[in-house]
């Protein structure tokens, strides 16, 4: 049940609301540093507390890493009635790294989920192709804002893939980092 003292303990509105959004420590005002090809797993690389990584195998030494996180939104302090009546913006960002291992190397995958954690009331894909211009390395920003998406929102499932490339010495990853998913008020 709301209330005030909850409200103002778990602060639900303006702030990330996945967990260890930046897992590798990386600063987007900077371009990515370079890296090598590695044989680590990825969870061996950061701290991926929270996410939900699986591989998915393409052709031509290419593969997909997954992460994924399903963020409640009443246990993060939010209320059905402020979801339902005031459907408040959800908005989804995430940075990806520019490394030219393929022409597309990010996506995004985004559903509002009812409280059955299956039925979807609104959605958003992109799958973005970079320039090839410009120094590799540099980080781009994929945003969405979901507005007057309907009653019954509960769950904000968020995932992200990113391509790998094996070379030799191991595989060599594209990053991602900041990635946010947070509520506000219409203004």
């Amino acid at each position: 049940p709301f209330t005030w003292r909850l409200l103002f303990l778990r602060r639900p509105l303006y702030r990330n609301l996945l967990r260890s959004p930046n897992p590798e420590g990386i600063n987007i005002y900077e371009p990515a540093p370079p890296t090598r090809p590695t044989q680590q797993p990825l969870e061996a690389l950061g701290n991926f507390r929270g996410w939900h990584i699986r591989t998915e195998k393409l052709q031509q030494n290419l593969s997909w890493t997954v992460k994924q996180q399903c963020v409640d939104l009443l246990a993060e302090g939010l209320w059905e009635e402020l979801l339902d009546d005031e459907q408040p913006r959800i908005t989804v960002m995430d940075w990806f790294e520019d490394s030219r291992l393929d022409a597309c190397v990010y996506e995004l995958h985004v559903w509002l989920l009812v409280a059955d954690r299956s039925t979807v009331i609104a959605q958003h894909h992109v799958a973005p192709r970079t320039s090839g211009r410009g120094p590799p390395g540099h980080w781009i920003q994929v945003s969405h804002v979901f507005r007057q998406y309907g009653p019954g929102v509960r769950f904000v499932h968020f995932l992200h893939k990113t391509k790998n490339r094996m070379e030799r010495g191991g595989l060599r990853r594209t990053r991602v980092t900041d990635s946010s998913v947070s509520v506000q008020f219409r203004e």
